[in-house]
């Protein structure tokens, strides 16, 4: 994730932005496996006879049929059934869709959503960690601007529901989630989220928390964030507002949103907090 400095024009990205060609494959290849996943086995198997018929038929002998062979012959099928388009045609609308994708209207959330300003300073495969149901709309936008995003939840119908719509909107692969319970920290089996870039949270998750679980998984996030990292504290949860949670972060700096300063004189309105961890400890400051 770039720093504020860094999204001037002139500054060159560290990572180049995913090709429409890789796109088109990465669509591709989530049809033909969802379509897997949909068919039973016996379908599966019928498939696989039918690809092994045409490659014996066309081959003539002329090479030894191959697990790669099948497995590439049974996609090919697949991509007849579902009738999936041409790789130019597809991109004529993907190029308007990922459009549409990367506004926040287009999943719901408002045009001053306190994510909005880091989308400029997102860079392919940043890698985000969503925490909370309040939070899930931030997925989409997140992975529609090519992050690797990670969602944790409690609830296992609001994890389902953002699974099938990022299958539905081709964001799949920019996308895990887990369905866990929210206490003193995260259970150990998500040990590998570590280094991450950006950590939007729901305070919902706190809200039925005693004060010192609170503080310690508001450091467990803070730890598995890299230096530079940001917290995005979403106005999500009336009992907890963001600024709620601000002594919970010392030493983290704040950033503001110039906007938000405009729209100071609405005071019923919440706002979320964007705040940068230190890049060294502070007693090495």
């Amino acid at each position: 994730m770039l720093s504020t400095a860094e999204v001037r024009p002139a500054h060159r990205r560290r990572r180049s932005p995913y090709s429409d060609k890789q796109h088109y494959q990465e669509y591709i290849l989530q049809r033909i496996e969802g379509y897997k996943n949909s068919i039973g086995r016996d379908e599966l198997l019928r498939l696989g006879d039918e690809a092994a018929s045409e490659l014996q038929a066309t081959s003539e002998g002329q090479f030894v049929l191959t697990e790669v062979l099948m497995l590439e012959s049974v996609d090919r099928l697949i991509m007849k059934r579902l009738s999936l388009r041409p790789y130019r045609r597809w991109r004529q609308q993907f190029i308007k869709l990922r459009a549409a994708q990367r506004t926040p209207t287009h999943w719901g959330l408002e045009a001053h959503c306190p994510l909005v300003p880091l989308l400029p300073r997102l860079e392919t495969e940043d890698t985000a960690l969503v925490v909370g149901t309040g939070a899930a709309p931030t997925t989409y936008l997140l992975a529609a601007h090519d992050a690797q995003v990670t969602f944790i939840a409690a609830d296992l119908g609001c994890v389902e529901r953002v699974e099938s719509r990022m299958a539905a909107e081709a964001l799949a692969s920019m996308f895990e989630s887990y369905v866990t319970q929210l206490n003193q920290a995260l259970p150990e089996f998500l040990s590998f989220l570590t280094g991450v870039d950006v950590v939007v949270l729901d305070p919902s998750v706190l809200a039925d928390l005693s004060a010192a679980d609170r503080g310690e998984l508001v450091v467990d996030l803070q730890a598995r964030s890299r230096p530079g990292g940001i917290h995005v504290l979403l106005p999500t949860c009336k009992a907890i507002g963001p600024d709620a949670l601000r002594s919970l972060y010392p030493g983290w700096n704040q950033e503001e949103d110039p906007k938000r300063r405009r729209r100071s004189s609405d005071s019923r309105r919440q706002y979320g907090l964007i705040l940068c961890k230190p890049m060294c400890p502070p007693d090495t400051a």
